[in-house]
């Protein structure tokens, strides 16, 4: 895999490097509530912007259904891009038309352009390879040289992450090598113990992660909506909390491969409940009250793990050297079910361990709550493509890059 360094030995300037970042921020209305991702490949884009490349930025945002959608548009993402660089940052209104032509046309030496959501063209996330490719052809059209560096979306086999890179010479942004050299640590050589804490609402989309960790983790606990299928499959009742019950005969499953390979599997001893899911517009008083996790009263919903679970939890921490992070341990977007997800956090900000958090709603919790990114070893930008990563899977954006 080529990187940005060799791209920027052999010369990039008056030259159109196309880079595909992960611009896929939050958004409340246009305005960006965590920019963490637009930080993260800042450094790709100044680095070549510095060196005399004309810059073309493309990314997703959100789900839009292969229209334009203006709900979904990436205009917010481009002016805060401008606003971290501290540079104009032209702004296309379309993906490969004649906005975008024009954009990148217009563009000087050490300039940036950032074209419109990829997603807003079918051929973006079409199954189909000649549509895909077909879309992939037309956004070569605006560039000489790619450079992937949008490390949240490797795992999707989208035009612009995965056929792209084979119509353009291809090299990995700075994001992405070091994202992959993160990972690197978590599947050969660990430190030991390693530790990984997996929270979230449904069992389901961990599966695979949890199959592969039996073989490598030492210990991994659980918390989240997930927790409580796990909390059920003990013969535990669970109130009205989310419960997957056709994933019980699996999560049995792994907790008795667990045992037979001496792998700790660690679940909420108390929990904080509540009579219904709070509302996280108003922030309204959601009553909550802490149970026993084995004792959880008829019609209450667990929504955080509780203080003994916490400091629990922060004990099988405190003396790990490798610690994982993927998904919260409660609705930490309420101030009533916070605590779980911070006590993890403050764990591994006490803890000498190498910790990643690992994207998503983790990286999220982490800023919200107020934490110094720089106390953890890395926040990655990719939750679905870490877990994917982990569970030992081909991700296609990083398999494009390969030479």
């Amino acid at each position: 895999m080529k990187t940005i360094d060799e791209l920027l030995a052999e010369g990039v300037a008056g030259k159109r490097v196309f880079v595909r970042a992960d611009l896929n921020v939050p958004l409340a209305g246009t305005t960006i509530t965590d920019d963490g991702r637009i930080r993260a490949v800042l450094p790709t884009i100044a680095k070549l912007a510095e060196a005399g490349a004309r810059v073309v930025v493309a990314s997703h945002l959100g789900r839009p259904k292969g229209a334009p959608d203006p709900a979904f548009s990436l205009a917010p993402a481009a002016a805060r891009l401008g606003e971290l660089l501290g540079a104009d940052v032209a702004f296309a209104t379309d993906t490969v038309g004649e906005s975008a032509r024009a954009a990148v046309a217009g563009l000087a030496d050490g300039q940036v352009a950032v074209i419109e959501n990829l997603r807003f063209n079918p051929g973006e996330t079409s199954k189909d390879d000649a549509e895909r490719g077909a879309f992939a052809d037309q956004l070569a059209e605006l560039a000489d040289v790619y450079v992937g560096d949008g490390f949240g979306a490797v795992h999707r086999k989208h035009a612009s992450v995965f056929d792209l890179p084979a119509r353009l010479p291809h090299y990995a942004g700075y994001l992405i090598a070091t994202e992959v050299g993160v990972l690197k640590k978590l599947t050969t050589d660990v430190k030991r113990p390693y530790a990984v804490v997996l929270g979230g609402a449904k069992v389901s989309d961990k599966l695979g992660v949890i199959d592969h960790l039996l073989e490598r983790a030492d210990r991994i606990l659980i918390g989240g909506g997930m927790a409580y299928t796990f909390l059920k499959a003990q013969g535990y009742e669970v109130g009205s909390s989310l419960l997957q019950e056709d994933q019980i005969p699996a999560v049995q499953e792994y907790l008795r491969r667990a045992e037979e390979k001496g792998v700790e599997f660690v679940l909420p001893v108390d929990v904080v409940v509540a009579p219904a899911f709070p509302d996280l517009k108003t922030k309204a008083p959601a009553h909550p009250t802490t149970v026993a996790a084995d004792a959880m009263p008829e019609g209450q919903m667990g929504l955080d793990n509780g203080p003994e679970t916490n400091k629990l939890y922060a004990s099988k921490l405190a003396d790990a050297a490798t610690v994982f992070w993927n998904g919260p341990m409660g609705v930490f977007e309420h101030p009533d079910f916070a605590d779980g997800t911070r006590a993890v956090a403050q764990a591994l900000v006490d803890s000498p361990a190498f910790s990643v958090v690992g994207g998503g709603d983790s990286a999220a919790a982490v800023r919200i709550l107020g934490f110094d990114e720089n106390a953890f070893g890395h926040i990655s930008t990719g939750g679905g493509a870490s877990l994917e990563y982990l569970e030992g899977k081909t991700l296609p954006g990083l398999a494009a890059l390969e030479d």
